[in-house]
C-alpha cells in the first residue's frame, strides 16, 4: 500500500505540474489551405505550377468557400519582376478540368461542389514569369481564406504562405 501511494502522490505531482504525457493531440483547424510548387527556381520566360490543397478536417460538408491571393510585400518591392496567372486547374476522380478565377479575389469557386468531410480539393494555377522579367528576386504569394459548413458554421483562415519561387538569371 505503501508504495502505491507514493506512485499515486508522484504521478498527481506530474500531472498538476504539465509534466504527465498529454492524453491527446490537439484537433485539426476545421479546414486547411496548404500550397505546393512543382519548382523552387525558375527562369524569365519560365513557368511554375503553384497548387492550392483545401482540405475538410470537420465533420460537415464545406459548402462555399471564398479566397484571395496576393503578391508578398517583398515581390512587391521589385517591379521589375513580371509575372502572372495564365491558367487554373481542378483535380478530380476523372483527371483535371479546367476552373476560372485567377485574379487576386475569389479563388475559392474553383474548389468545385462540394467537399466532404475528411477530403481535400487541389487547385493548381499556372504561373508564368515573363520572358523580360528581372532575375535573381523571390516571387511568393499570401492567401486568405473563408469557409462555409453545411451546419451553418464557418472558419475564416490566414495568411496562409506560398513556397517562394526564386526568378534566375539565365
Amino acid at each position: 500500500m505503501r508504495r502505491f501511494g507514493l506512485g499515486a502522490v508522484l504521478a498527481l505531482f506530474l500531472a498538476v505540474f504539465g509534466l504527465a504525457p498529454s492524453a491527446s493531440a490537439a484537433d485539426p483547424a476545421p479546414a486547411e489551405l496548404t500550397f505546393a510548387t512543382d519548382s523552387a527556381t525558375t527562369t524569365p520566360g519560365g513557368t511554375v505550377n503553384l497548387s492550392m490543397t483545401l482540405t475538410n478536417n470537420n465533420t460537415y460538408d464545406i459548402w462555399f468557400v471564398y479566397q484571395t491571393i496576393e503578391p508578398t510585400w517583398l515581390t512587391t518591392q521589385r517591379p521589375d519582376l513580371k509575372y502572372g496567372f495564365s491558367g487554373c486547374t481542378l483535380a478530380t476522380a476523372n483527371g483535371a478540368t479546367p476552373c476560372s478565377g485567377t485574379g487576386p479575389a475569389d479563388l475559392g469557386g474553383n474548389y468545385g461542389t462540394t467537399v466532404p468531410p475528411g477530403q481535400s480539393r487541389t487547385v493548381t494555377l499556372k504561373l508564368d514569369i515573363s520572358a523580360d522579367s528581372g532575375c535573381n528576386g523571390n516571387i511568393g504569394f499570401y492567401s486568405y481564406f473563408y469557409a462555409e459548413f453545411s451546419d451553418s458554421t464557418n472558419i475564416s483562415g490566414g495568411p496562409v504562405h506560398t513556397p517562394v519561387t526564386r526568378v534566375l538569371c539565365a
